[in-house]
């Protein structure tokens, strides 16, 4: 199977003229995003929390958290984002994804917008 890419704008809510912007890995596999800590901390996010996530290798671990907005494909949605480290690879979840109703299609490997965002 390929790997899908979109380019995601990150912003602060509270602070919407900081953002940044990033080619993210979409990962349908993935519940939240993942952006490298020291892109949140440039505009002005800071951890609100933790949660533990479960890594492909069935290894847990326990990272920071925040909220904030992201835009992609001409849509805008709150959504929680996990402090990577420093040199990750951004990744775009599939609870963002699922959030304006756009889907990988399996064949070709690309995003492909819904006729409606699902609500069952």
């Amino acid at each position: 199977m390929g790997v899908t890419h979109v380019t995601v704008t990150v912003r602060n809510s509270a602070q919407p003229e900081k953002t940044w912007d990033g080619l993210f890995l979409v990962d349908t596999g993935s519940v939240d995003c993942l952006v490298p800590g020291k892109h949140l901390k440039a505009i002005g996010l800071q951890p609100r929390g933790k949660r533990s996530y479960e890594l492909a290798d069935g290894t847990e671990i326990t990272l920071d958290i925040t909220t904030a907005e992201i835009e992609f494909m001409g849509d805008i949605v709150g959504s929680t984002i996990i402090f990577g480290p420093d040199d990750a690879e951004p990744i775009l979840g599939v609870t963002a994804l699922e959030s304006v109703g756009i889907e990988v299609d399996p064949q070709s490997q690309r995003l492909k917008r819904l006729p409606a965002v699902r609500l069952k």
